[in-house]
């Protein structure tokens, strides 16, 4: 009896490479998403969509990983060959190649050397985008009434910056934003105090301070979400990050940079003592200017009145001479009318001679008629110079009294700085300046 011999065999798994593929993604992405990877970017290159491939490695391995171009343009710090980071994504299998891939949604420096890259590399875009240029600079009010203070509440650096402005300017308003300036949140916090000051526009200047540290401890202030907040602040901003030797992005954005907290509150007020030095040398300058201007009003009023008083003389010549043509008028009116008086007369008298034929009579009269004519004449003429010999003296007096003729005769006015005429010479000591009026203009003088 032949043996019957069985055997079995497993059902047969078909799949087609894209199955495969489509299964082993499927397997990938539920296990293997938002995790972390540590290592070094090598063969870095991007592509001409925008995308970015590289290669994380290690001391054993290596995985392929992609940023799209969206996620690219996002990213704080852009990865360049040779650098250690800390990507952030999931795996994802590329069908075409059969290939499992990091799709990465964010890229973190690991180290100082990185952290620089970063800070480079923020810099540097910041800078193209205009927020260093010294055209944006606002200057600090002189005199600010109200301080805003983002910054730790504890602390040195609040102390520091409270017992500087007490020392330089007491009674002052000064507000502080608590805020964390290191670690997780303080990015938040910081943007935050930045924000509130802007906005309610409380103080008139703010400082955004924190005390010295590594490159790390400072990591906040060159956040790029810091350096914005600053650059849209509202108000004149100090930034008082670190010590001397430090510099941090807050500092290029900022209105103005203070090597340490204290030399902020130095720099945002000048002390109440030199201030109230610059009031005491504006009112000894006014005072000055003052006496300057009433000195030239004094001197310009004399002269004004020295001038004044030769118009008034001339104007009394003027009259009296006026009144002289005056009388001269009438002496002539009176002269012309008796004269045509006497020749009527003389004709009556000579129509009757003529009628009467009496050439011996009329002889006479004619030459009676002549001396009365003569007589008339030199009583006129006699009068007219009496009255003139009169009016002479009054024009001479007139004119000898004018404080203008004295000078023109060589002679001179001497005044003290206050307007005093000097009579005397013990009047005046060595040194005097003294002003001399003579007849056309004036000079200053001192006694030696």
């Amino acid at each position: 009896m032949d043996q019957i011999k069985l055997t079995w065999e497993p059902e047969r798994r078909m799949f087609t490479v894209g199955e495969l593929n489509g299964s082993i993604a499927d397997l990938l992405s539920r296990e293997f998403t938002n995790i972390w990877v540590s290592g070094e970017i090598s063969g870095l290159k991007l592509a001409t969509s925008g995308h970015c491939y590289f290669t994380i490695k290690d001391s054993e391995s290596q995985l392929r990983a992609v940023c799209w171009r969206g996620t690219y343009r996002m990213l704080k710090f852009k990865p360049r060959d040779g650098v250690e980071i800390l990507a952030r994504g999931k795996i994802e299998v590329y069908a075409p190649r059969g290939e499992y891939q990091l799709i990465v949604d964010h890229i973190e420096p690991q180290g100082e050397g990185a952290l620089q890259v970063a800070f480079e590399q923020l810099k540097k875009k910041l800078a193209a985008e205009g927020l260093f240029d010294a055209g944006r600079k606002r200057a600090l009010p002189p005199l600010p009434r109200r301080i805003g203070v983002v910054t730790s509440p504890t602390g040195a650096v609040i102390r520091d910056i409270l017992h500087v402005l007490e020392r330089r300017f007491p009674g002052l308003h000064i507000r502080l934003y608590p805020a964390l300036v290191q670690g997780a949140g303080s990015v938040e916090a910081v943007c935050e105090g930045i924000r509130y000051f802007s906005e309610t526009k409380w103080a008139d200047v703010l400082i955004v301070a924190r005390g010295g540290g590594s490159l790390e401890d400072l990591w906040t202030f060159n956040e790029e979400a810091v350096a914005r907040a600053i650059a849209a602040s509202t108000i004149p901003v100090i930034s008082a990050v670190g010590h001397e030797t430090d510099f941090t992005i807050a500092d290029f954005v900022a209105d103005l940079r203070a090597p340490t907290p204290s030399a902020a509150a130095e720099l945002v007020i000048c002390t109440k003592q030199s201030l109230l030095d610059r009031v005491e040398a504006g009112e000894w300058k006014l005072q000055q200017a003052v006496n300057l201007r009433v000195s030239r009003a004094a001197r310009r009023l004399h002269e004004v009145s020295a001038e004044r008083a030769a118009r008034t003389v001339q104007i009394r010549v003027n009259r009296l001479l006026q009144v002289i043509d005056d009388r001269e008028r009438i002496l002539m009116d009176t002269a012309r009318g008796k004269t045509g008086s006497l020749a009527a007369r003389w004709q009556r008298l000579d129509t009757r001679l003529r009628a009467m034929d009496l050439r011996l009579k009329f002889a006479g009269m004619r030459q009676r008629l002549e001396q009365a004519s003569s007589r008339a004449a030199q009583s006129m003429q006699l009068r007219m110079s009496r009255e003139k010999n009169r009016l002479m003296p009054l024009d001479a007096h007139l004119m000898a009294l004018s404080p203008l003729k004295i000078l023109d005769r060589g002679y001179s006015i001497v005044r003290m700085p206050g307007g005093a005429v000097v009579k005397s010479a013990d009047a005046v000591a060595k040194g005097d300046a003294l002003n001399v009026r003579l007849a056309k203009g004036a000079i200053d003088v001192e006694v030696v």
